[in-house]
């Protein structure tokens, strides 16, 4: 297995011995998730914290009509989870599929709580990680708020490069919140100026 993706990826924050890392990748475990397949639904306990090294999931919630809301693409390199439901061990609120084949690194929670009870370091690396979530979470909360859809489909275009041309529309829209029909007609419109 090669632990090198998800050992960088902690490396840009804190600088593990070969000791720590020795120790953290005994608990990984490997999971591939096939496109459209649940890592998480709604309504289960999450129980780890999983990081995409090759394919791309997504997290989003169902309102009562039946719409899609995503809160999080999760493309490689990247971390996902329902925080709410791993740190209080109640049902998830979030959805969390793949967008296509997906292969990813997880960790269960009693597993991370030894981790970080051994090693504070990891604990570090953990707190940096939700902070740089929560600040990208306040900024779309504002972005939402405040900007224009064309400058939220910017936004999301700079945060996630790598997915503009393999998304369905559908989803970009979601995540930008609007419905598929208008950022059709609003990329037509800046296509055709």
């Amino acid at each position: 297995m090669d632990y090198a993706p998800i050992l960088n990826n902690i490396a840009k924050y804190v600088t593990l011995t070969e000791e720590e890392e020795i120790y953290f990748t005994s608990f990984l475990h490997y999971k591939k998730v096939k496109r459209k397949q649940y890592l998480l639904e709604a309504g289960d306990i999450n129980t780890k914290i999983s990081f995409v090294t090759n394919g791309c999931l997504r997290s989003y919630a169902i309102d009562k009509n039946g719409g899609e809301h995503v809160l999080q693409f999760a493309p490689v390199g990247w971390w996902i989870v329902d925080m709410r439901s791993l740190l209080n061990h109640e049902p998830a609120r979030l959805n969390i599929d793949a967008i296509e084949e997906t292969e990813l690194l997880y960790i269960l929670k009693p597993d991370l709580d030894a981790l970080q009870l051994k090693y504070p370091k990891f604990e570090r690396f953990g707190r940096m990680l939700a902070e740089n979530a929560m600040a990208t979470y306040q900024h779309r909360q504002i972005d939402n708020m405040i900007l224009s859809a064309m400058e939220r489909y910017s936004n999301f275009c700079t945060l996630y490069p790598s997915l503009i041309l393999s998304l369905p529309q559908k989803q970009v829209a979601s995540y930008i919140g609007v419905t598929p029909e208008f950022l059709s007609k609003m990329l037509n419109t800046v296509v055709v100026k």
